[in-house]
């Protein structure tokens, strides 16, 4: 039987302490950039202040919520719609670095790639919760819901942003394997996938240079392998406890964006071992919560959409994280709450307050 609780204050309390923490980091990261750019030290983290405002409103009306009304085909076409659209329309505007992810609007920007990730754990949510009795069937009973998770990959990947389709594909993993998909019908579709992604990396020239700056970074230390050398140099450094705040040498020009995709490298140089540490498990205390939020829910469509929604914050912070050790291929994946951007900041956040409002109808 279900009853009304409180929303999990754990997740709400540590939430709010990674935004507090890349408010700080924000600050640290862009100062002097925003100096020499801007002609203003607090340029970036004014903006980004107004971003986490928006998002925390966000997340406290998404708190609010009851999370059942979003199970509705009103709501999840409208969703599916918009989403579409703006992947579309922003094919079609100018490219920005090279590719077609930012819709501008005076100062600030935002991604739809990064509002397609709540449009896909929505839908997942509410497809695989009406095929619940037939997940062992592949043809009837996943391939439908396979439809738009590939369409939604297929849009992003043609932008090209590599990381947030992967990232697509591994929520949408999550969701599936959480609805309790039969893992030799999961590993089937990956394998089917492998040789679709095999032609695209190969035609896609920014890609290959990314991976052979991943398998080895120093055969062009002043070009594709510049960014990785930079951020193992700023974590190296960083020693144990760090050099102190305020303090990185790396971000001084050398370390490019290093308020954005490579904020945890100064974050690790700056408070060592003992920061770098303290931030992962932040996110491990997050996909903990989140993870007991969707064991609690009342129904299914409040459990994949619990699960799938932790995994969209958890998966990209994991990701980004690999990125900056190294351990995996430059992809422009920004760490949730903390890295400067508006449309991560804002998505991450209603993300949560969506698991916080599942949270407050608990069995």
């Amino acid at each position: 039987m279900a009853v009304k609780t409180r929303a999990d204050l754990v997740l709400f309390g540590t939430t709010l302490g990674l935004v507090a923490m890349g408010l700080l980091m924000t600050f640290s990261a862009s100062a002097l950039v925003a100096h020499e750019t801007h002609r203003s030290s607090f340029f970036f983290l004014a903006r980004q202040s107004v971003w986490a405002a928006l998002g925390t409103s966000s997340m406290l009306a998404a708190m609010r919520l009851d999370y059942r009304k979003l199970n509705h085909r009103g709501v999840l076409y409208a969703s599916l719609g918009i989403t579409v659209v703006l992947l579309t329309v922003v094919l079609a505007l100018p490219a920005i670095k090279g590719s077609h992810r930012w819709i501008r609007w005076g100062i600030f920007s935002f991604q739809p790639s990064e509002f397609a990730k709540l449009t896909l754990v929505l839908y997942l949510a509410h497809q695989l919760e009406r095929r619940l009795d037939r997940l062992e069937q592949l043809r009837t009973g996943i391939m439908g819901a396979l439809v738009i998770p590939t369409v939604l990959v297929a849009l992003v990947l043609v932008e090209p942003d590599v990381g947030t389709a992967f990232c697509l594909g591994a929520v949408a993993f999550v969701s599936f394997f959480v609805a309790g998909v039969p893992l030799r019908h999961l590993a089937g579709i990956g394998l089917a996938t492998v040789p679709v992604l095999i032609l695209f990396i190969t035609r896609v020239r920014y890609v290959v240079v990314r991976l052979l700056a991943f398998v080895d970074p120093w055969s062009d230390p002043l070009g594709a392998g510049f960014q990785l050398i930079q951020s193992l140099i700023a974590v190296g450094t960083g020693g144990l406890f760090g050099l102190g705040f305020m303090q990185s040498k790396q971000k001084l020009f050398y370390l490019p964006e290093p308020h954005t995709d490579f904020v945890f490298s100064v974050i690790s140089e700056e408070f060592g071992f003992a920061g770098a540490i303290s931030v992962l498990a932040l996110f491990s205390v997050i996909l903990w919560r989140g993870l007991h939020v969707a064991g609690r829910a009342p129904d299914a469509f409040g459990t994949l959409l619990a699960a799938g929604l932790t995994s969209v914050v958890v998966v990209q912070a994991y990701i980004n994280v690999g990125v900056v050790l190294g351990l995996l291929p430059t992809t422009g994946i920004p760490l949730p709450f903390i890295s400067a951007g508006g449309s991560s900041m804002v998505v991450s956040l209603t993300a949560i307050g969506l698991v916080l409002s599942v949270s407050q109808h608990a069995r």
